[in-house]
């Protein structure tokens, strides 16, 4: 066999593995938007089914065959990404026994509906055994495909950022955290309130402003859709990119922000190489690139002054007059408060909940926190860290589907992508000057195009560092996105 034999034959058997990866991503979206309850044992087993072909897939001898007879040095850009891909799958596959595979399959896909049941009833109790199943999977995964690193929880967080390890983002978020305990203390001082929003808003025309807001984001409805879920997410890619987001009927901006946020990933997904869809090199560059496109669409663009004032009088047509102007609009979007959740929270206090996160779960992949302590651990952080009791699990520990799918290793991401949004956009600005008056026009299709040049166009081409790196000219820090923050609520609260 030729290496043109060989690698057309690794290629095909990549795009075929693709697609059927593509077909467990509907699944999922399916479930968690459109399945009947009583499906949930079913999906199980049909997930287990599914992913025990595609480690099968992944594993399969042919690809140590094929790649044997590669010389990756004569391949291009993207067919080298292909091979390296490949060779890692193929490595951690051949390492992680099919029954373990399948196992977590089926445990996460019953899960799912374990969670959303106990986060219902607000209780922790309820949850707490299947998470521990998935734990132990987890642990007995990270533990066989274990290969020098530093510690247990680094072979998991190279799943979703190729190249970190748990000790070099602790010490990234570390001084992050400084930062923004400093900026929290300044923000508290100034003695300054920002009312909440109050009143009762219509989830229909919550959707219906939420849908132009996507099309405002350059989101294209002909490679994608809008639903509800409990918990927003985006799913699929190319031309089936998804997003979801939740109505509150008392909180309007959960419904709006969620959806720019999950338009940032979608839009990333509909703006990847078509050419080589289904193929590694058509993958995104990792999830904290990927969450830099979806926190730079929330918060840079669509928590600024700019975009703020453009929003009030879409919002003011749609719900009426609340007593506000545009300026005490933006004040209210970017109200600083330490709240219970997550995906609600200002960007002050945003990192502060990932870095609790983190924490945690490395804490209970590396062996020292058990799940029967977590919620206790849980709520000592938050008290600590937010200077709040958490009143109900649902508002702890439960609030997150993450863990209860085995994304062990994903949570760092959300704060790496807040940095390296800030960094990107400091270069955009410098290369587009009218970024900000075209985002006070809701004019959004130049920056977002620069963005598709210089991150989404590229896939997964060029490694995540190099590739924030290439489009700002620096390496990327913390300092922007605190530079960012002081200025930004400095001004709101006038210190």
């Amino acid at each position: 066999m030729t290496q043109n034999e060989a690698y057309a034959a690794l290629a095909a058997h990549l795009k075929t593995t693709g697609a059927l990866e593509q077909v467990a991503g509907v699944m999922g979206w399916d479930q968690e938007v459109m399945m009947p309850h009583k499906g949930d044992a079913q999906r199980a087993e049909q997930m287990g089914a599914l992913e025990q072909v595609l480690h099968a897939r992944r594993g399969d001898e042919r690809i140590g065959e094929w790649l044997a007879q590669i010389d990756s040095t004569q391949l291009d850009q993207a067919a080298r990404v292909n091979v390296a891909e490949a060779q890692k799958a193929y490595d951690r596959a051949r390492r992680v026994p099919s029954d373990l595979a399948e196992a977590l399959a089926r445990k996460t896909a019953a899960a799912m509906g374990i969670w959303a049941q106990a986060r219902k009833d607000s209780d922790f109790s309820g949850f707490a055994p299947v998470l521990d199943e998935i734990l132990t999977l987890k642990r007995r995964e990270a533990e066989a495909r274990h290969e020098g690193e530093a510690e247990l929880y680094d072979v998991l967080l190279d799943d979703y950022e190729p190249g970190q390890s748990g000790a070099t983002i602790a010490e990234i978020l570390g001084r992050l955290r400084n930062g923004l305990v400093d900026l929290r203390e300044n923000i508290l001082a100034s003695g300054k309130i920002v009312k909440p929003l109050t009143g009762s808003f219509d989830a229909d025309t919550q959707m219906a402003l939420g849908t132009e807001i996507a099309k405002t984001f350059c989101y294209d409805f002909n490679a994608g859709r809008l639903d509800k879920s409990v918990h927003p997410f985006s799913s699929g890619n190319n031309g089936d990119s998804r997003i979801t987001t939740r109505i509150n009927p008392e909180n309007p901006f959960d419904c709006l922000y969620s959806v720019i946020h999950e338009v940032g990933h979608a839009v990333y997904e509909q703006n990847m190489p078509a050419e080589h869809a289904m193929m590694p090199a058509g993958f995104y560059a990792s999830m904290g690139v990927h969450e830099s496109q979806s926190r730079l669409f929330e918060n840079q663009i669509g928590r600024s002054r700019e975009f703020c004032h453009h929003l009030f009088a879409k919002f003011s047509a749609a719900f009426g007059d609340q007593g506000l102007d545009a300026e005490t609009f933006y004040a209210t979007v970017n109200r600083v408060h330490p709240g219970f959740i997550r995906t609600e929270s200002d960007e002050v206090f945003y990192n502060l909940h990932v870095l609790l996160r983190f924490d945690l779960e490395r804490a209970m992949i590396n062996g020292d926190l058990a799940v029967n302590d977590l919620e206790a651990a849980w709520n000592d952080r938050f008290a600590a860290d937010f200077g709040q009791k958490v009143n109900r699990a649902a508002n702890g520990a439960l609030q997150d589907v993450h863990w209860s799918v085995g994304l062990f290793g994903y949570f760092p991401t959300y704060a790496l992508g807040n940095i390296y949004a800030a960094c990107l956009f400091e270069a955009m600005q410098k290369a587009l000057p009218d970024t900000k008056a075209n985002i006070a026009k809701g004019l959004l299709a130049e920056p977002i195009g620069w963005l598709t040049k210089n991150i989404h166009r590229h896939g997964r081409m060029v490694p995540p560092v190099e590739l924030i790196t290439n489009a700002t000219g620096r390496a990327p820090d913390e300092r922007p996105l605190l530079a960012y923050l002081n200025a930004k609520f400095g001004d709101i609260y006038g210190f």
